[in-house]
């Protein structure tokens, strides 16, 4: 399967307790796209500023990634400013520019008409119907969102996930919007807006997976790091991987098993990112580098 990934592509300024970037590459779009060429051809949707680097986008090139759903526009780039302190856990959002974000409408080129998965990954939940309108041939799609739009766009928010077949949604996002603090409680409680799976990713300690039935549960570890570069991403490299992954399995929508494995792959590729600044964790690997580590986190997996 062909996989549109729509979302963010934005310039970032990273700070870390033992480091400082301007300039990256970031925006969940691009994450997830990066992560997702790993397993099946990548089509990218966003919009972009006239400041935008040119080798950002060579390096969404270099994954073979089609970038003609990226609209340039004359105005700034999405722009987001922040700083990690000691754990790595912890950051603080120094400065947000929406720019050319703010009047932004997907306008899907002719070329992806044939797109079979769709990964909204986060921006406005207005943006993510809007693309997923444009899908009609679309058999599978996956959203992921932040707590900005739980409280600003709830109510569209609410019908996208009445349209989707997966969620995504870290723990804290999910419980501001089950208004619960149990994971589990929140987790079937959100399949009950529509989703028919959804999964809860949890940080440093890896994800839930929901599935309909009583017994369609399951949790997977993050893979141990010793150091951890930048995490700025790793949520939608995270998601990519599993956007990938079922579309390379070119069948109709995934088994529980499938989205087992595919949790799996996403916890991989989130893993590598986290191991560099930006997607430069992500432009220099290859397939035997993602078999090793899948191989041995399954490994630490098993009793």
């Amino acid at each position: 399967m062909k996989v549109i990934v729509a979302g963010t592509v934005a310039i970032d300024d990273v700070k870390t307790p033992k480091a400082e970037r301007t300039g990256l590459m970031g925006g969940s779009a691009a994450y997830a796209a990066m992560s997702c060429s790993f397993f099946a051809p990548t089509r990218i949707v966003g919009i972009i500023g006239k400041d935008f680097p040119k080798e950002h986008i060579t390096t969404l090139e270099s994954r073979e990634i089609c970038t003609e759903g990226i609209e340039r526009s004359e105005g700034d780039s999405f722009y987001w400013s922040g700083e990690y302190h000691e754990n790595m856990d912890d950051r603080t959002t120094h400065d947000v520019a929406i720019n050319v974000l703010e009047a932004y409408e997907p306008k899907l080129p002719e070329s992806y008409s044939d797109t079979e998965l769709v990964l909204l990954a986060n921006m406005s939940p207005r943006n993510q119907l809007d693309v997923l309108n444009q899908c009609s041939s679309a058999k599978y799609s996956i959203a992921d969102t932040m707590d900005i739009w739980i409280n600003n766009e709830r109510d569209e928010l609410i019908e996208l996930l009445g349209k989707i077949n997966l969620l995504v949604i870290n723990e804290s996002e999910a419980q501001l919007f089950m208004e619960t603090r149990n994971l589990v409680s929140a987790g079937k409680k959100l399949m009950g807006l529509g989703p028919k799976n959804v999964i809860i990713k949890t940080g440093e300690h890896g994800s839930m997976l929901f599935g309909k039935n009583e017994n369609e549960f399951f949790r997977l570890g993050a893979y141990p790091l010793e150091e951890v570069e930048d995490p700025t991403g790793a949520g939608d490299c995270f998601v990519g991987g599993i956007a990938g992954f079922i579309a390379s399995q070119n069948q109709g929508p995934p088994s529980f098993n499938d989205l087992k494995a595919a949790v799996a792959r996403g916890t991989v590729m989130a893993s590598f990112n986290c191991e560099s600044f930006s997607v430069e964790g992500l432009s220099n690997l290859d397939s035997d580098n993602i078999s090793e580590r899948l191989n041995q986190l399954l490994s630490y997996t098993q009793i």
